[in-house]
């Protein structure tokens, strides 16, 4: 772990509790002393706290020192996923937060199942683990669309990731917000709306299930 998250660091006393009790003091086994790295995600600070008092429920630390600390992919991508089974999105989000990837979108497109729901604190509770692991000093941003219409609506200069001999190679230093279909790709009135300019594939002509997809394409852009 490169640092635990609390939202409340960066306060001169921190109080640590429940989960976050439990994996300090009951796994790591930190003890009096010890000195401990935390980030609140809201600022860019690392914030290093001792360890002042331990009980059976709960353990005080002092802040010592904070420093400013932006650990961030310095390209700003934005993903806009069809919504497929949330199980599926759980599996793959720690990765496109390692990865760097800055906001996703989900939207239901045509072939998304309209039953699947998605869990919004379950996801940042992933995406705080994936920070604490990878040292980010942010999380992804997460929003919803109500429809693909909307959101290109709102939205200029966006890619969709399809068969195309245009390769996403070509095109990724340009690519800022990216498109990815759920299981079955796109329909043709959905590949309609796209602009055809900005329609971009990989080199293989492979069926790429939605999440392979969406983190080879982040992997090419922004590694």
């Amino acid at each position: 772990m490169q640092f635990t998250y609390h939202p409340q660091s960066s306060v001169d006393f921190l109080e640590i509790q429940e989960d976050t009790y439990k994996y300090l003091f009951k796994a790591r086994r930190q003890k009096i002393s010890d000195e401990i790295y935390f980030r609140n995600l809201d600022d860019k600070y690392i914030y290093l706290y001792k360890v002042i008092d331990i009980d059976k429920k709960k353990a005080i630390c002092k802040l010592i020192s904070k420093e400013e600390k932006i650990i961030e992919n310095s390209k700003k991508l934005h993903l806009i996923w069809c919504i497929i089974d949330p199980k599926t999105i759980e599996k793959s989000l720690a990765s496109l937060n390692e990865l760097g990837v800055y906001k996703i979108t989900f939207l239901y497109c045509d072939y998304s199942q309209k039953n699947f729901k998605i869990n919004f604190d379950k996801l940042e509770k992933i995406l705080i683990n994936s920070s604490s692991q990878c040292g980010r000093s942010s999380i992804i941003k997460l929003d919803a669309s109500s429809s693909l219409d909307e959101f290109l609506q709102n939205n200029n200069d966006v890619y969709a990731l399809n068969f195309s001999s245009q390769l996403i190679d070509e095109k990724k230093e340009s690519i800022t917000k990216l498109i990815i279909g759920c299981e079955g790709g796109f329909s043709k009135d959905e590949e309609n709306k796209f602009d055809k300019e900005k329609i971009v594939g990989f080199k293989s002509n492979l069926i790429l299930k939605s999440e392979t997809a969406i983190i080879s394409a982040a992997s090419k852009i922004l590694i």
